[in-house]
């Protein structure tokens, strides 16, 4: 073809766009919208000798079972973009999570109120929590900040690897991994606390307890999750929420991200997704679990290998919304909305009778046995919540995706809360990611506040015994303003 040739074609298709573009203006239809989202992982795994926190110890890691992630996902509307990062970590200070986002911000540009980061709630992992529950003021840890750097990281990369994608929803139930660890007993059961008083209700009672009564809550059954796919179908990643605490049975010493990233595993394989580029992303989200495990305590004995318990839980999950997924309709485009707020709480602060006995505790020889076998932990808890100021200001948050929402709580909350917010919030589905943009320990509600228990006690729960009616009742609010 000649040059002149040449330069008139292009000259026409020029001419031919401009005309179409004028004549979609003048018509007053819009451009075609267009959905997209990018997903990546990021490795988030400690050096062998960390500490492993989760339980009364914290014995060093001697082993790496499977690497720890920080597991991201971006959404965008084309006029609102939105940020996922859930890593596995048992709980993660307010402060590392904002410094993840500051650095995302300030790479990216996307707005903090945009980023809805969490932790998955194993117990085989090492602390971000630095030396205590509240770290206001006081610099990062060297693994606070890896790990902060680590999920800026991990957002950039999915940002990087946004792409046009189709959307969906779903949600399925599997009821029988879920027990509720707070008990009832019969009439005359000794239920001590380590304060000197006596409880109404026993956490985990011990399987085949002949004093058991009833459980004193609710589970969630409910297993939501929300998918993404390429333009031609091809999975691109799924982010679930399921209310169970974690299920541990892990080897002594290893680091683990127990059956959050086995669940993962799992439904990539059911998804055929295995070895693409850019790689397929699942991620398994915490819901509202602080009084639920996996423990049937009306049930038989188990005796099962490292790992065996967990592997059963996520290939159960897993195929739970696997079976749910092949009904669900992907849509090209959904608006996209976010809102946040801030909500004062008042800490709850020790009585001088409190602070009087934990310093007797603290002060006796180790010779001497105590009356409650948890008795010196929270004496020093006790202590410690001296040092908590009158107030802390947690951040709530809301998603809109679609008729899809979602509430973010930086708390180990009870079942019954979630439900509750499912069952009123102004977008349907809905479902709660807990412990997320920050961890301030359990948020019972003011009546399991009266049974005591564990999850009640000082040290465990920091804040006023009426949060979590404000949480709930702010959360709502939230809900209803990006709807």
């Amino acid at each position: 073809m000649k040059p002149s040739s040449l330069l008139r074609l292009v000259w026409c298709i020029v001419l031919s766009f401009a005309f179409s573009l004028a004549a979609t203006l003048a018509s007053g239809a819009q451009p075609p919208r267009v959905f997209k989202a990018g997903a990546a992982t990021s490795n988030i795994t400690p050096f062998l000798g960390s500490g492993i926190v989760g339980g009364w110890t914290t014995p060093a890691a001697t082993q790496i079972h499977d690497e720890l992630h920080a597991r991201c996902l971006v959404l965008d509307d084309g006029t609102t973009r939105l940020a996922f990062a859930v890593c596995d970590n048992v709980s993660i200070s307010r402060e590392v999570f904002d410094e993840a986002k500051r650095l995302i911000h300030a790479t990216t540009g996307l707005p903090t109120e945009q980023m809805l980061v969490s932790a998955t709630h194993t117990h085989s992992g090492p602390s971000a929590r630095g030396e205590s529950g509240f770290n206001y003021g006081k610099p990062l840890d060297d693994y606070q900040v890896f790990l902060a750097r680590r999920i800026a990281d991990g957002v950039q990369r999915a940002i990087h690897n946004l792409a046009p994608a189709r959307i969906g929803w779903g949600a399925g139930r599997l009821p029988q991994h879920l027990f509720n660890r707070r008990w009832h007993m019969k009439p005359g059961t000794p239920m001590p606390n380590p304060f000197g008083g006596q409880d109404q209700v026993v956490m985990n009672p011990g399987v085949g307890n002949p004093n058991l009564l009833k459980p004193a809550g609710p589970t969630d059954p409910e297993v939501s999750f929300l998918s993404l796919q390429t333009l031609d179908g091809r999975p691109l990643a799924l982010l679930a929420n399921y209310s169970l605490h974690y299920v541990g049975g892990v080897g002594a010493g290893h680091i683990s991200a127990d059956y959050f990233a086995v669940f993962c595993d799992r439904i990539q394989q059911l998804l055929g997704a295995d070895r693409q580029d850019p790689p397929f992303v699942g991620i398994m989200s915490n819901g509202t679990c602080g009084d639920v495990n996996n423990i049937n305590f009306l049930g038989p004995r188990e005796t099962r290998a490292p790992y065996e318990k967990m592997r059963l839980v996520a290939n159960d999950v897993a195929q739970e919304v696997f079976r749910v997924y092949q009904a669900v309709r992907h849509l090209d485009w959904v608006e996209l909305k976010a809102a946040q707020a801030e909500l004062p709480l008042k800490v709850r602060r020790p009585t001088p009778e409190l602070v009087e006995r934990a310093q007797q505790i603290l002060a006796r020889p180790d010779t001497v046995s105590p009356a409650h076998r948890h008795e010196k932990a929270y004496a020093e808890r006790t202590v410690q919540m001296l040092g908590w100021p009158e107030q802390i200001n947690v951040l709530l948050q809301a998603f809109r995706i679609g008729d899809l929402g979602i509430a973010a709580i930086p708390f180990e909350t009870f079942a019954e809360t979630g439900l509750e917010i499912k069952a009123k919030s102004p977008l349907k589905p809905a479902f709660t990611i807990e412990l997320a943009n920050g961890g301030y320990g359990y948020l019972p509600t003011p009546e399991q506040h009266e049974l005591g228990g564990y999850e009640t006690w000082l040290g465990t729960n920091r804040v006023e015994k009426e949060a979590s009616r404000k949480i709930v009742a702010k959360l709502l609010e939230l809900l209803a303003a990006s709807k």
